[in-house]
């Protein structure tokens, strides 16, 4: 595998087909994942949950997963085109051994990934990822006869998910009028079944995936198209998920866009007020706005801050059996709920909000009023060393003094390529763009 590790923060993904997402590797690694995870005690054969979003290589890859599973004698039960957390939540109630959802989320079509769960429908531990690249293409001693995997179907995977997600809505939607954007992904049948069955009415769009339009140009990277539906209808919300649903961001009936920190914001009130959030406490990664912050310190509640990645969030959530945490870009984890982020969940909850209090979705997020926020990625040789050259330090310190308690500065190495990441958060855009352009140059002058 060389010296690159194969598993990023959110699984293996790169270009279907290509150099390294192929069939062979798909094979290799869901074959090492079954000896890995797979229970192993002679009490009941061991089971795979293996789900896929619409992309045309998912066809593929699903057969490549499907055969190493089964040569590893770990049966098979293919649920289909799904959500990536209808798949982490079928793992759980089926007692299944480990979970396979093949897709690259927000990616363009080309692309495909595989992600893994563990038992229980959990993301995998570093070393448990680092177990399963390990066994790759070893010498193993494969099953025969009756020891040989089987495959079969789950029909009613996409009701056990829908019914799952019913039960965990507090309230009636009410005639709620929404649009939803499924960005011809995963969500494209169950997400408007599942928003009418809770008594919105729904408008989908983007629902009618053929294998290559996936996220193309639609979906929660591209709101532009859902705040015109939004306008047009005259709906009181639009939803937008990504290729695998989940994530999710919201515009509001004006047709503004409502991001990542104003729906945790939103979600935190909500559950404090139910006396559901764990010692009054959001756990949230270093992206999310300064006023974001400002808004839970003036409503009582805790902020406790990680590295960017959900799965940061997830390790944060289990260690303080907190209620709640997520990220800006729309990956919300309610662990009472899902064991990852689950964009029709957050959505559900954000509209139940909506009904039980009558508010607007642009009155219940304004409570978080962002600061304008630039960022800068400045490509250099070595992301590390610039990251922590001393003329660097000494122009972020000088930044942060200048802006005091009214903004934010952010620098910090990419964690995928060789680049470093200026962020910077000011009371206003220019002074933001300034101080950003300022810190890059500094940046760029190391590098």
């Amino acid at each position: 595998m060389g010296e690159r590790r194969l598993f990023g923060t959110d699984g293996v993904r790169g270009l279907a087909n290509g150099e390294l997402l192929t069939p062979e590797l798909a094979v290799g690694l869901s074959a090492s994942a079954a000896r890995v995870l797979a229970h192993r005690d002679g009490s009941r054969r061991a089971t795979a949950v293996v789900g896929r979003d619409p992309r045309a290589s998912g066809e593929m890859l699903e057969a490549a997963v499907v055969a190493g599973l089964t040569s590893a004698g770990v049966d098979a039960v293919r649920v289909g085109v799904l959500p990536t957390p209808a798949v982490a939540h079928l793992v759980g109630v089926l007692g299944a051994d480990l979970g396979v959802m093949i897709s690259a989320s927000h990616n363009p079509m080309p692309d495909n990934g595989i992600k893994l769960f563990a038992a229980g429908g959990h993301k995998l531990a570093d070393e448990l990822e680092d177990a399963v690249e390990a066994g790759i293409g070893q010498a193993v001693t494969r099953p025969t006869g009756a020891a040989i995997g089987r495959v079969r179907d789950l029909p009613d995977a996409a009701e056990r998910y829908v019914e799952h997600l019913l039960a965990a809505t507090p309230a009636a939607l009410g005639g709620l009028r929404l649009v939803v954007d499924c960005a011809h992904g995963a969500a494209s049948g169950v997400a408007p079944e599942t928003y009418r069955r809770a008594g919105a009415e729904v408008i989908a769009m983007n629902a009618a995936p053929d294998g290559l339009n996936i996220n193309d140009g639609v979906g929660s990277t591209h709101l532009g198209p859902l705040q015109e539906a939004v306008r047009a209808h005259g709906a009181a919300l639009g939803i937008a998920h990504d290729g695998d649903a989940d994530r999710c961001l919201a515009v509001d009936a004006t047709g503004a866009v409502v991001d990542g920190d104003q729906i945790m914001a939103v979600l935190a009130l909500a559950l404090r007020d139910a006396g559901e959030l764990v010692e009054d406490t959001l756990v949230t990664t270093v992206m999310s706005n300064l006023a974001l912050h400002l808004a839970m310190q003036a409503a009582g509640i805790a902020v406790r801050t990680t590295q960017v990645g959900d799965r940061y969030v997830l390790e944060e959530l289990r260690t303080g059996g907190f209620t709640l945490g997520g990220e800006q870009s729309g990956h919300f984890v309610l662990p009472r709920h899902a064991t990852t982020g689950d964009g029709l969940l957050s959505a559900l909850l954000l509209m139940a909000r909506m009904a039980t209090t009558g508010s607007s979705l642009a009155e219940l997020a304004s409570v978080v009023n962002p600061l304008p926020q630039v960022l800068h990625n400045v490509a250099v040789a070595d992301k590390d060393a610039v990251a922590d050259a001393a003329s660097v330090r000494d122009a972020v310190e000088a930044a942060r003094v200048e802006l005091g308690g009214t903004g934010r500065v952010l620098l910090r190495p990419s964690g995928t390529e060789q680049l470093v990441r200026v962020m910077v958060e000011a009371p206003t855009a220019e002074l933001a763009r300034a101080t950003a352009v300022r810190l890059a140059e500094a940046v760029a002058a190391v590098g």
